[in-house]
């Protein structure tokens, strides 16, 4: 499994990079707050929603501390998605929330 820093996020997106992040935290939980720009899918839709996504574009996997989104990354890229878990998930992110 391919793994990214929030860190390493938070430097692309000042670098100007819009990376492909999906938040699957439950609604209650993104309405406390979430990177800008996220595509929501909770983990439980995420099976159903899969057709909403491309293949062809690198996807950056997002939750409260990278449990749920290693879940998440596992099955995306079983689907043959390219795909990195954010670990540490949201406890360890320092930039912008919406």
């Amino acid at each position: 499994m391919k793994e990214i820093t929030a860190k390493e996020v938070e430097q692309a997106i000042m670098q100007g990079e819009t990376p492909n992040l999906i938040d699957v935290r439950e609604v209650d939980e993104v309405a406390t707050g979430h990177i800008p720009g996220i595509i929501h899918i909770p983990l439980g839709l995420l099976e159903f929603r899969v057709q909403d996504l491309n293949k062809d574009e690198p996807y950056i996997i997002v939750c409260r501390s990278g449990a749920r989104s290693g879940r998440a990354t596992e099955i995306l890229e079983g689907k043959g998605f390219n795909v990195s878990n954010m670990v540490g998930g949201m406890l360890s992110w320092e930039g912008e929330v919406q």
